[in-house]
């Protein structure tokens, strides 16, 4: 029977019920499904390591030709096992397996095809652009990696064990960081199989504002490829621009370049940089951190201690940022772009001070 108030055959609930069913089941069983990453197999807590340790999970609701990129956290993610091979497969069973260099927390991306990951990433990032789904987990406390350690100047402080991309991506080992009899810390650029073994100590904890002192002998000798620095660097936090603050020798390359800086990051706004010269001297670089202030100072310094002359100083009062999660770093490193050096390097650091 027609209904004449509009017009429309009435349809039976059971026609109704069957069309709906009929529309469900022409749906992909995948259509609403996210993929999910787990993990299985997580290695040890480290702040990073030339060991390699395996990590393993699995996915659910991956697609064919989908593949897992792998990160470990050590400063910054770098993508796993190494740049020139980042991909691990799904398999079959939906797990996937893959070595990685050890981190303080390990990271999962599951990504299309054409996806091509970064070397290294300040933050891991969103799903879309390829990037179909992203897991992290911190790494194994029970197992936790020890930190090679050093002491200098009555303070603890961490040799790095593994690439930096400061300057370059520089390998480095430890044994290139030690203190000699006379307590002195000696930092060296060395020769190996795969090229230069570069050196780094940072301190174990923040110290803030306050005043922080290097007193160095002469390194007038430096190749314009090697850069030694003395810098505040934030790990945790890429807020304002990691917290950075450096004191910088180098001529980044060039041999008619200053061969020293102060900088306040980003070093490419012009009032965040002031380049100088040193001299071929036993030289004391400071700066005292104060709130919206830091004051740079190099002089020439007697073996007893006093100041026998001013090189250079500058204040900086714009871009300052503010204490939080940052530490003080030591390093020798090599410059990306520049001419390699031909020569092994070594700076001697006789002390360092910290004053509130």
């Amino acid at each position: 029977m027609t209904d004449l108030r509009c017009g429309i055959r009435p349809i039976s609930i059971s026609s109704l019920v069957l069309t709906a069913l009929l529309l469900v089941g022409c749906q992909s069983p995948q259509a609403d499904v996210k993929p999910v990453i787990e993990f299985t197999r997580v290695p040890p807590a480290a702040p990073g390591g030339p060991k390699l340790d395996t990590i393993e999970g699995r996915v659910t609701g991956a697609r064919q030709g989908q593949r897992i990129v792998l990160f470990a956290l050590s400063g910054y993610w770098w993508v796993q096992p190494l740049a020139d091979d980042p991909y691990t497969p799904v398999q079959s069973d939906s797990t996937w397996k893959a070595s990685t260099h050890l981190g303080t927390e390990y990271a999962a991306l599951l990504v299309e095809p054409g996806y091509v990951p970064p070397d290294t990433l300040q933050l891991l990032p969103q799903t879309g652009a390829g990037v179909v789904a992203v897991a992290k987990v911190e790494g194994d406390r029970a197992s936790q990696f020890v930190p090679n350690k050093i002491h200098f100047s009555g303070y603890d402080w961490e040799s790095r064990q593994v690439p930096n991309d400061r300057g370059t991506i520089n390998d480095y080992d430890p044994a290139n960081a030690w203190t000699d009899a006379n307590g002195w810390l000696h930092l060296r650029i060395a020769r190996s199989e795969t090229g230069w073994k570069c050196a780094e100590i940072k301190l174990r904890h923040s110290l803030g504002y306050g005043s922080y002192r290097l007193v160095v002998r002469d390194v007038s000798h430096l190749e314009p490829a090697v850069v030694f620095a003395m810098f505040t660097w934030d790990d945790s936090n890429a807020d304002q621009n990691h917290r950075e603050i450096d004191i910088e020798i180098s001529r980044w390359g060039d041999p008619s370049n200053k061969n020293a800086q102060y900088v306040i990051q980003p070093y490419y706004v012009a009032a965040n940089n002031f380049q100088f010269m040193t001299p071929p001297d036993r030289l004391t670089h400071s700066f005292r951190w104060q709130p919206g202030r830091v004051t740079f100072k190099t002089a020439r310094e007697t073996a007893a201690g006093t100041v026998s002359s001013v090189v250079a100083e500058n204040v900086f009062t714009s871009g300052v940022p503010v204490p939080g999660g940052e530490s003080l770093h030591v390093i020798l490193y090599v410059e990306k772009g520049a001419v390699p050096p031909q020569h092994e390097t070594e700076v001697v650091i006789e002390k360092f001070e910290y004053l509130p």
